[in-house]
């Protein structure tokens, strides 16, 4: 269920965190849906336990997961953050421009630089507007 990317400089519990977020906004993980365990976790990537447990109390401090003692750790009925329902127009459009970046040599990181620097972008809506003919 996880991959871990050694060479991203980010905690490998950060590295849980942020796929189990992705997964149940994308609506991979379902609510009530159990995640591995935390020893299937550690036998899987070869991490320390600690790691796991760090990243399931994040998920489960911000509403993401629950955690049954003795039984496991599920996602919320209700997380916070309701499942994204992408148009398939463009998650196809999105998809192929990812391909195209991959075939012109960009790795993972690079790509991720790129969407972010895009987001930034005036026009976008996370930027701060600036009048046509001024200074903001």
């Amino acid at each position: 269920m996880f991959r871990l990317d050694a060479g991203s400089g980010v905690p490998i519990y950060r590295q849980l965190v942020q796929q189990v977020r992705r997964d149940v906004m994308l609506g991979r993980l379902k609510p009530g849906e159990q995640l591995p365990t935390v020893k299937e976790v550690v036998e899987a990537l070869a991490v320390n336990p600690n790691t796991v447990v760090k990243a399931y109390g994040e998920l489960e401090h911000g509403g993401i997961v629950v955690r049954r003692q003795g039984v496991g750790t599920f996602v919320a009925s209700a997380p916070p953050t309701p499942p994204l329902e992408a148009p398939p127009a463009l998650l196809a459009a999105l998809v192929r421009w990812v391909r195209r970046a991959r075939q012109e040599g960009l790795s993972a990181e690079q790509i991720r630089a790129l969407v972010a620097l895009a987001l930034d972008e005036p026009g976008t809506g996370a930027a701060v507007h600036r009048s046509a003919g001024g200074a903001a």
